[in-house]
């Protein structure tokens, strides 16, 4: 039995760009969704609808970052196959991908969270038109449990770092609780992204 982490923070390059393509970051995501089942590559290219030919030198390349690994291997008309899970339930980017100590930016942290993104709204397209969002206030007057906010506001700097440390222990609180067994539960997505931004060049800090 292969054990995974509950969840990994991602600080080193070279995962980084492994996260950046859209195509690997889907194959990590459809062995996260069907954790903790492994799926071979076969699977998995059904799953996102490509040619397994296609995804052979991206699960190598996941693999060798070790975002997966090898859960079980096995025959099947003379050739060896092998079956992959996700190595983490969870990824988080660690504050460090952002550090500009060199005076270069980190082009390897914006395109996995440019990749993540583009992954998120296909995904959430997807689901709108086939009618799956459990968005809209239902018939008997309940509220679904879906949400959306988007806002910018001015605050001070230690209101920030406060509401920063409220979603990390959301974060930290699901990250530990294990998926629900029940018939009645459902997936769910939970994007978080929250930035401040710096003075711009020659303006005066307030």
């Amino acid at each position: 039995m292969v054990e995974q982490a509950k969840e990994r923070e991602v600080r080193d390059v070279a995962t980084l760009k492994a996260l950046a393509d859209p195509l690997r970051l889907a194959i990590l995501t459809a062995l996260m969704r069907r954790d903790p089942e492994p799926l071979s590559v076969k699977e998995i290219a059904a799953d996102l609808g490509e040619a397994p030919t296609k995804l052979y030198r991206h699960i190598k390349q996941l693999e060798q970052c070790a975002l997966i690994l090898v859960a079980e291997t096995r025959l099947v008309s003379g050739i060896v196959e092998s079956r992959y899970l996700a190595a983490q339930h969870s990824l988080r980017l660690s504050p460090d991908v952002f550090a500009d100590d060199d005076g270069q930016d980190r082009p390897e942290a914006l395109g996995a969270m440019l990749a993540a993104l583009d992954m998120i709204r296909s995904d959430f397209q997807g689901h709108f038109r086939s009618g799956r969002l459990d968005m809209a206030t239902r018939q008997d007057g309940t509220r679904s449990p879906g949400k959306f906010a988007h806002f910018t506001k001015r605050v001070r700097p230690e209101r920030v770092v406060r509401l920063r440390n409220q979603l990390d222990s959301l974060l930290d609180e699901l990250a530990e609780e294990p998926d629900s067994t029940d018939e009645d539960a459902v997936d769910i997505t939970l994007v978080a992204l929250l930035y401040a931004l710096r003075p711009a060049n020659g303006a005066e800090q307030q």
